[in-house]
């Protein structure tokens, strides 16, 4: 069964504890969305918080997909540049999909989902995102539209002796 997105949802209690256990979820499976696992709620719930400002103060949005229960399934947040030359792309930061949904097509659901949601933002021509090497991911991306742009080599450390390049993905609106 499809996800349903909603682009802004109320922040109620039941979303942020929904958006905080499915961080917490996909980074205990080992998804590269800024942990290295064992993490905790506790451990993520200051990112949470610190995302759930920003939405507060309109310069970021979040884009959720809920499972047919109803739960918090998917999420990325989109981040508005505030320097006047770079308005024109948005980034998209912490794109997630929960372990228990992995290989049901949500992820392309979810990249898709934030593309359109892109378009309708006014002057809005791209969205970048970066990803952690070693997982495969700028593949994924690949196969969803996105281009490999640049790349820092062994910039994030997820252990001693294990360095991963950072890499910047770009997808055209037009």
């Amino acid at each position: 069964m499809p996800l349903t997105f909603t682009l802004d949802p109320s922040v109620t209690p039941a979303l942020h504890e929904g958006f905080l256990d499915l961080w917490t979820d996909v980074s205990d499976a080992g998804g590269a969305v800024g942990f290295v696992p064992p993490v905790t709620r506790e451990d993520v719930r200051p990112e949470v918080v610190r995302y759930l400002a920003q939405l507060a103060e309109g310069r970021s949005r979040l884009l959720v997909g809920h499972d047919e229960t109803g739960r918090v399934a998917a999420a990325a947040v989109f981040g508005f540049n505030t320097h006047r030359l770079m308005k024109h792309w948005v980034w998209l930061y912490t794109v997630m999909v929960h372990p228990e949904h992995q290989g049901k097509g949500y992820g392309r659901d979810l990249l898709a989902a934030a593309a359109d949601r892109a378009r309708g933002f006014d002057g809005i021509e791209a969205i970048r995102l970066t990803c952690r090497g070693g997982l495969g991911l700028e593949r994924f991306y690949g196969s969803c539209g996105y281009k490999e742009v640049g790349r820092v080599p062994g910039a994030i450390r997820v252990a001693p002796d294990d360095d991963r390049d950072d890499i910047f993905m770009l997808l055209p609106l037009a």
